[in-house]
């Protein structure tokens, strides 16, 4: 005989924890059945119910894994994000690898000459694609180079592999003016060279939309990307203030730094030799 305190205990645990069971319970044990058959029917409902807990438990046990190796590699991630190289001429450090997953391939200086005098104007980060690079690489190159080529340059020139290149502003009176005719000069031969006619419209259209009042102090940050497609993006700041499409301009401002007249030699040697290392 079950007494009435105990019962009451058993309902509740029931009614918490085996709340679809419960009514079908109650029922077989209101109910004149043999005593047999109703044990048997609530034995046969405890282990299918049973089967089910050890069913949810071990899926939650899997998802705690996947969710704990996606954490383990968004930590990664982020870690590499974190991670700097130092440029040695000017101390600018620069992230190992950006949010979207393009690696640093080789950093540089670009310098001017003024009144004789060899100015530093900001440093630069090269960004790449890893797997695109080894597609566009790969699609022509069949064995593992020792060397690097003009070839090899003008192949990522030419295709649309993702490159971007961040500036960090050195130069303490840089303004937003000097910039844009510093890129303009530098377009306008990088398009001759390439074959292209000049076109001042186009050449503007990199900074057009940053207005010459955006303060350039010692630290300030320029990023200008080729998207997929031939899009380059100019980011001031964090900010975007143009993005258009253009695979002229794209490919001219590639050839700045990887052309025959790189802005930076050492730079551009770097980055071939990262060329290299993906073979």
């Amino acid at each position: 005989m079950v007494s009435i305190s105990s019962r009451d205990s058993i309902r509740f645990k029931l009614l918490v924890i085996y709340p679809y069971i419960y009514k079908l319970k109650t029922t077989i044990y209101h109910h004149s059945l043999d005593p047999t058959c109703k044990f048997a029917l609530i034995q046969n409902m405890n282990s299918n119910t049973s089967s089910i807990t050890k069913g949810q438990d071990t899926n939650d046990k899997e998802k705690r894994i996947v969710n704990g190796e996606t954490g383990e590699m968004e930590e990664k991630l982020q870690n590499e994000e974190m991670l700097v190289e130092i440029e040695p001429k000017t101390g600018i450090s620069f992230s190992i690898k950006l949010s979207d997953g393009k690696q640093l391939k080789a950093m540089g200086v670009r310098k001017k000459k003024l009144l004789g005098f060899s100015i530093r104007i900001y440093s630069f980060g090269i960004y790449a694609d890893n797997q695109k690079l080894v597609g566009v690489m790969k699609s022509k190159i069949v064995e593992s180079p020792t060397k690097t080529t003009k070839e090899m340059y003008r192949m990522v020139i030419d295709s649309a592999v993702g490159i971007t290149v961040k500036m960090v502003i050195v130069f303490a009176n840089l303004t937003m003016s000097m910039v844009r005719k510093n890129f303009n000069e530098g377009l306008a031969a990088a398009i001759r060279k390439l074959g292209g006619e000049k076109n001042e419209e186009l050449m503007k259209r990199i900074l057009e939309e940053a207005k010459n009042d955006i303060k350039l102090t010692p630290g300030s940050e320029i990023e200008i990307t080729c998207l997929p497609g031939y899009v380059l993006e100019t980011k001031v700041h964090g900010k975007v203030v143009s993005k258009f499409e253009s695979e002229m301009l794209c490919r001219a401002y590639v050839y700045l730094y990887l052309g025959d007249d790189p802005l930076d030699k050492e730079a551009k040697e770097k980055f071939g030799m990262s060329l290299i290392s993906l073979f």
